[in-house]
């Protein structure tokens, strides 16, 4: 048995969630930030068997993408986001996934 912990983009998390839940895995959504730009993400706790870790990673690469977005600085925090705010352009969403065994799993 597994765990993974996918960090996510919210804008991703919907059609992923819906994706994963479709094909019976169970996820656990938690609501995270974090990151450069201190957005929001979505952690998801999705317990599984071994030897489905490659099809539940398959669905998190076709419904989690990378992009680029634009976005002030943390620096420009400073500046009460002004119009004049520094912005950064950076690559957000994708997948972030941790994959831990689990020694015992029970569901009651």
């Amino acid at each position: 048995m597994k765990l993974v912990i996918a960090v996510i983009n919210n804008d991703d998390s919907r059609a992923a969630i819906t994706a994963l839940t479709g094909r019976d895995f169970f996820v656990t959504q938690l609501s995270t930030t974090g990151g450069f730009l201190l957005v929001g993400n979505t952690t998801l706790l999705i317990g599984t068997e071994k030897e489905r870790i490659s099809e539940l990673k398959d669905v998190l690469k076709q419904y989690c993408r990378k992009r680029v977005s634009s976005a002030p600085t943390v620096a420009s925090l400073g500046r009460n986001m002004l119009d004049e705010s520094v912005e950064e352009t950076v690559s957000v969403g994708g997948a972030v996934i941790f994959e831990l065994s689990v020694d015992n799993f029970e569901k009651f």
